[in-house]
């Protein structure tokens, strides 16, 4: 039996779930992340020639706020699942193996609760922007709709915290993120 065969079949249903919730997960922001990039890339380099040569697209500013806001907000959860975020990795790289993991399901824990609260806030101001039924200057949208990354980004967020316990709680090793073991393993660095 080869070794890939034999991951997927000695896995507990914990690691099974975490391993296809990563990989819907992750397909989700990849795909959203690529789009928007892309797309903000074409608008901008459009409208500066039709600024140049005809006159100024006039929804570009709009449209660049919208997918700049999908990109950040995606980012937040992109990050995670990277091992991107924000911490004290020196502080977690001079404990032994065993506190380390504790402070990461202690963090993670914190962290996945933040972004809960995170999201079900943003969900409410959506909810709150939805009554006002304020429109666009330009595009004449809904102004809500801008607003619909934020608690969907939190709530990825959230998953991939959660996500990080369960890989810390069904692996022998820390995990720093569902994806990343060790903050240093599986980078390629520059030089000699």
């Amino acid at each position: 039996m080869n070794e890939k065969n034999k991951d997927s079949t000695s896995l507990s249903p914990f690691q099974k779930f975490n391993k296809y919730t990563g990989r819907v997960v992750n397909s989700v922001e990849v795909s959203i992340l690529v789009f928007c990039v892309a797309a903000l890339g074409i608008l901008l380099i459009v409208n500066v020639f039709a600024r140049t040569f005809f006159e100024s697209i006039y929804f570009t500013e709009e449209i660049s706020k919208f997918l700049v806001m999908l990109t950040t907000f995606t980012g937040v959860s992109y990050g995670v699942r990277k091992a991107r975020h924000i911490r004290m990795g020196a502080f977690l790289d001079a404990m032994p193996p065993k506190m380390e993991k504790i402070f990461i399901i202690i963090i993670s824990l914190i962290s996945a609760i933040v972004m809960g609260i995170m999201c079900w806030a943003s969900y409410e101001y959506l909810i709150n922007a939805m009554s006002k039924g304020h429109v666009t200057a330009a595009l004449r949208v809904p102004k809500w709709t801008f607003y619909v990354i934020i608690p969907i980004g939190f709530g990825l967020a959230c998953i991939q915290y959660v996500r990080t316990i369960i890989k810390n709680i069904t692996e022998k090793d820390p995990w720093q993120s569902p994806d990343q073991q060790s903050e240093y393993e599986d980078e390629q660095t520059g030089g000699a």
